[in-house]
């Protein structure tokens, strides 16, 4: 006589299972067993086996598996090969790199006695001693302190410029027989200095923007001041942007900027002048990308200070820099600019220096407003220009312009307009619609 029969299930993991339901339930009849009911699972995919998974969890007082002998000297090998490879074709790039841009170059003038500029002309003049390096600046004790004591009085006054770093007050001095100009004068400044002293620019003088910032009124970018202010719309023109401190750039730490011209060959000159040993230089056509990135990460920062200021916590910190890198990316994008720019030195590398390290003068500005002081006491209290400042209403202008929305960007120029509060703007920020990532 058959014993009774209850049902049991079979699980079918097939991954070849092609129907809408890929794991199926079947119901067998087997003989009923005197023990506990019994579940059966199958997987034609992988056999049982009586082993303990190495995925899973193992027991504290077990230790974890090693790697043979054999793996671990084939893993380095690989290591040991690859960067050895990675070695080789740097020496070969170097050992092709040319040479005569710094060969022809006998004189730089640099426009401005900021902290940068006083950095990049430093930089400069030791890359070739025989070449001279003409500051041009505005405060007569900065140039004589640079032409005495070899070194800036206001900004540097630890450091040792080179010998052959000299300034002047005079443009015409500064300017006569430059082969290559570096523009340090504020954004906002920039056009009504320029016009000044456009009767003794040479037409053919290429202009390396250091500058980082859009002109309130009109929302320009140096790319368009320059030319515009000297009245020359050939005036060769190169943006250079990337996370670059004046201080570690001074003390020679490794750095990595981007120089972005329209002119592929301008773009290479400048990329000869300027890398060394401790300060590398990629190229880009991307001028649009280099300097709208430049110019917005400055407002993010003050964003990302008022966050620090308020004490609001590093949750808040990532989502907030998150966001904001999305908004530069729609703007950008929408001007023209490349996605792969804004991903890169002069874009994401740039808002990670300015948003978290305590040197930058747009965060400092933003903790500040963030701890509830006033924007005009904070301003009146620093001796350099924080440009987010300004630059803050021209973005939002610029949204407008190609219909973008940027609601971080926009809370901070409301906050420096004295509409909004940090805290106010906080808690619009977390009411805002949650939509889908994209």
């Amino acid at each position: 006589m058959a014993s009774p029969c209850e049902p049991v299930f079979l699980l079918n993991l097939n991954p070849s299972f092609t129907s809408k339901n890929p794991c199926s339930i079947h119901f067998l009849n087997l003989p009923k067993l005197p023990s506990k009911p019994l579940v059966i699972a199958t997987c034609c995919a992988a056999t049982p086996s009586p082993s303990p998974s190495p995925s899973l969890p193992q027991d504290s007082d077990q230790n974890p598996p090693q790697a043979s002998p054999d793996r671990t000297r084939d893993r380095r090998k690989v290591v040991r090969l690859a960067w050895e490879k990675l070695v080789r074709w740097s020496r070969s790039w170097r050992s092709k790199a040319k040479t005569d841009v710094l060969e022809r170059t006998n004189k730089v003038v640099v426009l401005g006695g900021g902290s940068f500029g006083t950095a990049m002309a430093a930089h400069v003049a030791n890359r070739k001693t025989q070449m001279e390096v003409s500051m041009l600046v505005r405060d007569p004790a900065v140039c004589q302190s640079i032409n005495e004591n070899h070194c800036n009085c206001k900004y540097f006054p630890e450091h040792k410029l080179p010998e052959n770093v000299i300034a002047a007050t005079d443009a015409r001095t500064a300017l006569l027989g430059a082969d290559y100009c570096l523009h340090a004068v504020p954004v906002q400044f920039s056009a009504t200095f320029l016009e000044g002293i456009a009767e003794y620019v040479d037409p053919g003088l290429p202009f390396i923007s250091l500058s980082k910032g859009l002109e309130l009124n009109t929302l320009r970018m140096m790319s368009q001041i320059i030319p515009q202010a000297l009245k020359n719309p050939r005036q060769p023109f190169i943006a250079l942007s990337g996370p670059s401190f004046a201080l570690e750039l001074m003390n020679k730490l490794p750095t990595a900027m981007v120089v972005a011209s329209k002119d592929k060959k301008l773009a290479n000159a400048v990329q000869q002048l300027l890398a060394s040993s401790h300060l590398r230089i990629s190229t880009s056509s991307d001028v649009t990308g280099v300097e709208i990135a430049g110019a917005l990460k400055n407002v993010l920062a003050i964003a990302a200070g008022i966050v620090e200021g308020m004490n609001l916590g590093n949750n808040s910190m990532a989502a907030l820099v998150a966001q904001g890198c999305s908004e530069i990316r729609w703007l950008a994008t929408k001007m023209g600019a490349k996605p792969t720019t804004i991903t890169g030195l002069s874009g994401t590398g740039d808002i990670m220096l300015t948003c978290f390290v305590n040197l930058s003068r747009n965060r400092t500005v933003g903790v500040r407003l963030g701890s509830g002081e006033e924007l005009d006491d904070i301003l009146s209290s620093m001796n350099q220009v924080a440009e987010g400042v300004s630059t803050a209403g021209a973005v939002i202008a610029l949204a407008q312009k190609y219909n973008v929305k940027m609601p971080v960007l926009t809370a901070v120029a409301r906050i420096i307009d004295s509409e909004l509060t940090p805290k106010k703007a906080v808690l619009e920020l977390m009411r805002l619609p949650q939509v889908e990532e994209v």
